[in-house]
């Protein structure tokens, strides 16, 4: 899995013996869930609403959008 470090959130994760900081994009789905376990709802919502922001700045960067047919 490529490296690319794109939500700047990140967690002390143990891999190949050793540990690693791992952005939470970067990581795999169980290590994901793992992570986010005992997270309590507030922290939930504050990392829901970095991610959000993420998605928005990357769709703004590129010119992207979910929407089907020409723009308008």
């Amino acid at each position: 899995m490529k490296k690319r470090e794109l939500c700047g959130i990140y967690f002390r994760v143990k891999r190949d013996g050793k540990y690693e900081n791992i952005c939470f994009t970067d990581m795999t789905e169980e290590e994901q869930k793992r992570a986010i376990y005992d997270f309590s709802p507030e922290s939930l919502r504050n990392m829901c609403m970095v991610l959000a922001g993420v998605v928005r700045n990357l769709g703004d960067m590129f010119d992207i959008s979910a929407e089907k047919g020409e723009e308008q």
